[in-house]
């Protein structure tokens, strides 16, 4: 299977990091989807022509490294559980093969647009600096005392910008997540592929999305760290999720949580 998407990536013509600014809808609409990666390669495939695919140093799959931070009370993951606009991710991230890490801020806000905001680091993933700290004080009701790490989110990601239209697609694999204080937590989701498609406007008739709609592959919106909590943590509230998470592994065929109420 690896060797055939390789293979498959190969077929896209290649685009460079500095050339992919111009696509950065750092202000944007996000729209995921949850599939088994048997369906990966006849869906690359058929996009073949329709997409440059990032290429850095001769890679085409690349590792990110993703620590997110919450509330003692997960107040974060809960906004989301709950349904509520205006809600905040704030995570640390490390791009290996660009060798850049950064501290990021998304918010989701009451229109449904996604905006993100991030400043380069250069210490360690989960340590603050003054830079961190007038970034999270300047567009967040948090301050860093009221937050820890929570969940280490990695995965190799394939990305893919429209040569029509503005638009991006991550393609994430080979999930892990692990707990920051005990890495022998780790739990892999080697089957699951979640893709993203990232635009100015959503506009679901993007050359990818009529693709997957052709295999009955349908939207699963829920976050990769949404998703992680509700695996690893039970003092979190989860009935909300629970519909998405049944049809997540429905669709992966990944193996079931306890879901009973």
């Amino acid at each position: 299977m690896a060797e055939s998407i390789t293979h498959i990536c190969s077929l896209f013509s290649p685009i460079s990091l500095e050339e992919m600014d111009r696509v950065k809808l750092m202000d944007r609409t996000d729209t995921k989807f949850v599939f088994h990666i048997s369906e990966l390669s006849e869906l690359l495939q058929s996009i073949s022509q329709d997409y440059f695919i990032l290429d850095m140093k001769g890679l085409r799959a690349h590792a990110y490294e993703t620590l997110y931070l919450d509330t003692v009370d997960f107040d974060l993951f809960r906004n989301h559980h709950n349904g509520k606009l205006n809600r905040y991710k704030i995570r640390y991230r490390n791009y290996k093969e660009s060798a850049l890490a950064f501290f990021e801020i998304k918010f989701k806000n009451n229109k449904g647009r996604t905006i993100k905001k991030r400043v380069k680091i250069k210490t360690e993933l989960g340590v603050m600096n003054a830079g961190t700290e007038d970034l999270l004080h300047s567009i967040t009701p948090f301050s860093s005392e009221q937050l820890e790490p929570k969940l280490w989110v990695n995965y190799s990601r394939i990305t893919f910008v429209g040569k029509k239209n503005t638009e991006r697609i991550t393609i994430d694999l080979n999930l892990h997540f692990f707990k920051p204080e005990d890495p022998n937590t780790m739990s892999a989701f080697p089957q699951m592929v979640i893709a993203e498609v990232k635009q100015e406007k959503a506009q679901h008739d993007s050359p990818f999305i009529r693709a997957l709609r052709k295999r009955n592959i349908r939207e699963a919106g829920i976050s990769k760290y949404c998703y992680g909590v509700f695996h690893f943590f039970d003092q979190v509230k989860k009935n909300n999720f629970k519909p998405i998470i049944r049809f997540i592994h429905k669709c992966a065929s990944e193996r079931a949580f306890n879901l009973a109420d």
